[in-house]
């Protein structure tokens, strides 16, 4: 069996995201059916998906899964 490597998953400032981090938003994001997610807007206690492009983690209450690159960590 070959070792499988780690999956690294960076926001959009190049800082590694961790199971548990919160992160903000960098740009607006309309969603279909709801009122749009503005741009600031947290999202709190993410948790990584098998792809290092997602995220998944609350927004106003609402889970959701949101691409990394609109993204920056909370420090």
């Amino acid at each position: 069996m070959e070792p499988t490597a780690e999956l690294v998953v960076k926001d959009s400032q190049g800082n590694i995201l961790e199971k548990g981090d919160d992160a903000f938003r960098t740009q607006d994001l309309p969603v279909k059916g709801m009122k749009p997610f503005k741009r600031g807007s947290d999202l709190k206690n993410i948790r990584l998906t098998d792809t290092d492009e997602y995220v998944e983690g609350k927004i106003d209450g609402t889970n959701m899964v949101v691409k990394t690159m609109y993204l920056k960590k909370k420090k």
